[in-house]
């Protein structure tokens, strides 16, 4: 397993950076979806950073319990403050994604990963699927938003380099191993998820995505 990357110094300028670099670009594709789990009762939010989609969906959602879960507890700290309010309605807990393993009780109906599969290899996010397979609830569903590389011109010329100054900039920041986009895809539809809608942000390099559990197929 690769080091342990330290997020914690990312907390005061996280949003800052984002809005410096993508504006309201990343928000929006976290939230595209929103509207569609409204019946959701029990999310579980891995590595939600600073807690702004946790925020609007305890504000858009007010029945909606969340267990976020992040290797930062500076992150989590942020994200209990980004709930306001709702902070009663949020557990939060401090792990390793790479190795945590989550209640056997099944009950989680919502599974939120924001910008945070990038953080891990093709086989972490597969073996983390099947870890969470058995705290689900039957018609749970996974909500994905992430970088990508269109096979287009626009993705070859413009996407690539980027995600790869992305990478090298959060390296130093941060000291990941990871230098490349794992394939999230093949790797939850190895698990038996699948693709229930997609829609493309910013000519493909920012997707959202919803995804279906085995069980629902």
């Amino acid at each position: 397993m690769n080091p342990v990357p330290n997020f914690d110094r990312l907390v005061k300028p996280y949003r800052w950076l984002e809005y410096l670099t993508f504006g309201s670009a990343l928000q929006r594709c976290r939230t595209h979806f929103l509207s569609q789990l409204a019946d959701c009762r029990s999310a579980l939010v891995l590595g939600d950073g600073d807690g702004r989609f946790t925020a609007r969906l305890l504000t858009t959602n007010p029945h909606i319990r969340v267990h976020a879960v992040d290797i930062s507890p500076a992150m989590l700290q942020a994200l209990r403050k980004s709930a306001g309010p709702h902070a009663p309605r949020v557990i939060t807990e401090t792990a390793d994604l790479r190795s945590w393993q989550p209640s056997t009780a099944p009950h989680y109906d919502l599974i939120a990963t924001h910008f945070f599969l990038d953080c891990l290899t093709t086989a972490e996010i597969a073996a983390l699927a099947s870890r969470l397979a058995p705290a689900l609830s039957p018609n749970a569903i996974w909500l994905v938003s992430d970088f990508a590389i269109p096979n287009t011109l626009f993705g070859r010329a413009f996407a690539a380099p980027l995600v790869a100054m992305l990478y090298r900039a959060f390296r130093i920041l941060t000291n990941p191993r990871i230098d490349h986009l794992p394939d999230h895809k093949h790797a939850l539809e190895a698990a038996g998820w699948y693709l229930r809608a997609h829609y493309s942000h910013l000519c493909g390099l920012l997707i959202s995505q919803l995804w279906s559990s085995p069980s629902q197929e």
